[in-house]
């Protein structure tokens, strides 16, 4: 944690918060005032999102052999699928695949409850498709069982509409593909929200509830979360015949 603000020194020395040599002149008008006020501001979010980097580096760069394995190959299967266009077809498709190769690959559904607080309160119900890997090798985690979330549209499940430059830079340092156990998972959720959080901020706009931290948990980590093999979503395709896969 302290070696972050050591690498930051360079950039603080240079900033506003140190006195300058120069005398200094005070111009007491409000539009004076204002315009400093925001500058402050604004370096303290610049500050803040440099931070927010740090311990992303930290995260993403904590990978095991499992996850790397895994990773590479998605990154086969990709390449050579290019007939599927549809990113829900896709993550059927890595499904399927992981399971040729004789991983335990599940298709899952997560499903929850949004309550929403406007000028009326009601609830909304929402759902999301991922695909997990449950990894059970005598070798690693002591022989317990490691469930790997996989995601290939993870980046843009983060977008902003009008997102600040600090944040657009922290979200393109995100995976497009997302291989990693849940702890990982939650501790980008929790940086990425309070990230979008300040985005927001700074551009006078409100959080919907979609972009809050229980929401963006639930996508993956919901409790109602259904995992079905390849072969069952075969199954339930020939039973009601009005769902296409592929």
């Amino acid at each position: 944690m302290f070696e972050g603000y050591v690498d930051l020194e360079p950039k603080v020395a240079n900033s506003c918060y140190f006195p300058s040599t120069e005398p200094i002149q005070i111009d007491h008008s409000p539009t004076y005032f204002s315009l400093q006020v925001t500058f402050l501001i604004h370096q303290f979010l610049k500050f803040f999102f440099i931070d927010f980097s740090v311990f992303f580096k930290e995260i993403l760069g904590d990978t095991t052999d499992a996850e790397r394995e895994v990773y590479g190959k998605i990154l086969l299967y990709l390449k050579d699928m290019k007939s599927l266009e549809k990113v829900d077809q896709l993550k059927k498709w890595i499904a399927f695949r992981l399971e040729m190769d004789h991983y335990e690959a599940r298709f899952c559904t997560t499903t929850w409850i949004t309550p929403f607080r406007g000028p009326s309160v009601f609830e909304f119900t929402d759902d999301y498709e991922y695909v997990d890997v449950m990894i059970r090798k005598d070798n690693i985690n002591g022989g317990q069982p490691i469930r790997l979330i996989v995601d290939i549209d993870f980046r843009s499940q983060f977008e902003l509409a009008r997102p600040t430059s600090s944040y657009a830079e922290l979200i393109n340092s995100l995976p497009l593909i997302f291989v990693g156990i849940d702890k990982k998972l939650e501790k980008l959720i929790s940086l990425v929200c309070s990230a979008a959080k300040q985005s927001l901020k700074e551009r006078g706009l409100h959080i919907p509830p979609w972009r809050k931290p229980s929401y963006m948990h639930s996508k993956w980590l919901s409790e109602n979360c259904q995992r079905v093999s390849f072969a069952e979503l075969c199954l339930s395709k020939y039973k009601t015949r009005n769902i296409r896969f592929f």
